[in-house]
């Protein structure tokens, strides 16, 4: 990186303290991982605003305010809780957020202007992976739609319109819900209505009957448990285990301009990370904590189960998830692959989001902060990936390794035509 040139020039300097200067810039670049020289790094922003929407997966940036990480880097992390998606899009183009806790695709959406203002944008880290889910309504799950299957063969046979719900077109939980809708022999495009709800009204949706299912992050599908509305389908993490959920975002402007800033939030938060995932008795003050009414609003033990991989589907069935919301897995969790990021524009091309093939693999290495996020884990001690791609199998048996993304986007039985 490009060190900031000192304040006092070295012809101000006596040659003594000029040559210990020089000594110790060059020990701290020298140091493995990249240390920087004392005050080379300073943030260039103290505050930070960082949006979140309620749900049990912005607890790392929560946590990294409520627990001072952010002061241990020169960082005061202000949390902002938004009212949905499209707000959170809107403040982070115009500045309103610094950055935010946010969908995955949201960003790419952006970036290519598929979803609002067109912005360049960044992601410098993976806050989550796992944790989602799909839930039918208790109408539904009464008439044997309890699964893919099951609701595949209601709406063959009693034919209406079905309508569902997602949080944002380009989402993550609109690519899951289309996903296993398709692996089921759904089109989400043409089989079925689909509407955009933001995460906290899912629920009281659902209550009034306005949709027969929805993708939704925690605790609001363990919620529509608990009020006696709604079913457990199937979890993200069967769709796609370890798949990569809500990141850090940011517009590529906050970023080139403070990537100091950048870095030491991506610090903060790590840290926070590593906190949540070490030991149930953290997990717990993480889930009264984030329950406030200041975060999520909601009971504590509506978010303390599934954390913990405790599940219950609403009818009678319960299950230890050794897959459940993981938030840094020894590191694993947090690295922003530049696969993963790739995959989510794939998907926008099959549902015509995209209307042509881009640059799966360029514009994935363009948003995703990879040099930054490195840099930051080594301050903190975080292990690395040997690679920027990660290969899975997902819930239809296809692999997705990012090696052709044309060929796997156009590869799918149903797509938009």
């Amino acid at each position: 990186m490009t060190m900031p040139q000192d304040p006092v020039t070295p012809v101000n300097l006596p040659r003594r303290d000029f040559l210990q200067r020089a000594a110790a810039v060059s020990g701290a670049l020298a140091v493995p991982g990249g240390a920087w020289a004392a005050g080379s790094d300073a943030p260039e922003k103290k505050e930070v605003r960082i949006g979140f929407i309620p749900l049990t997966d912005c607890a790392s940036v929560v946590m990294a305010s409520v627990l001072k990480f952010d002061e241990k880097y020169g960082i005061k992390i202000i949390a902002s809780k938004e009212a949905s998606w499209a707000a959170v899009r809107d403040k982070l183009v115009n500045g309103e957020l610094d950055a935010a806790h946010v969908l995955y695709g949201l960003v790419y959406g952006v970036h290519l202007g598929i979803s609002g203002p067109k912005k360049d944008m960044a992601v410098l880290m993976t806050l989550n992976n796992n944790g989602q889910a799909i839930t039918l309504s208790k109408k539904l799950a009464d008439k044997g739609a309890v699964d893919g299957a099951g609701l595949a063969k209601l709406m063959k046979a009693e034919p209406r319109e079905y309508t569902f719900a997602q949080t944002f077109p380009t989402g993550t939980h609109a690519m899951w819900l289309y996903y296993w809708m398709a692996a089921n022999g759904i089109n989400p495009m043409t089989d079925a209505k689909v509407i955009v709800v933001p995460p906290p009204q899912m629920v009281a949706n659902m209550r009034v009957g306005n949709m027969d299912g929805f993708c939704v992050g925690e605790p609001w599908n363990h919620r529509a448990i608990m009020d006696g509305i709604g079913v457990t389908a199937v979890t993200t993490q069967d769709i796609w285990r370890d798949h990569p959920e809500k990141v850090l975002g940011a517009t590529n402007d906050f970023v080139t301009k403070n990537p100091n800033t950048a870095r030491a939030m991506v610090m903060a938060i790590l840290e926070a990370s590593r906190w949540i995932d070490t030991g149930l008795q953290n997990k717990m003050k993480m889930a009264e904590t984030v329950a406030e009414k200041s975060y999520i609003n909601t009971s504590v033990d509506a978010i303390n189960q599934r954390i913990l991989g405790r599940y219950q589907n609403g009818m009678g069935k319960t299950w230890d998830d050794p897959n459940h919301m993981k938030f840094f897995n020894d590191g694993a969790v947090n690295y922003p692959y530049v696969s993963d990021g790739a995959w989510f524009l794939t998907q926008h091309k099959r549902w015509g989001l995209l209307k042509a093939d881009v640059d799966y693999l360029g514009v994935a290495r363009a948003i995703n902060k990879t040099e930054i996020y490195k840099q930051a884990a080594a301050q903190v001690k975080v292990n690395l990936p040997k690679s920027d791609m990660r290969s899975s199998k997902l819930i239809d048996g296809v692999v997705w390794d990012g090696k052709d993304p044309a060929k796997y986007a156009a590869g799918f039985k149903i797509k938009v035509a």
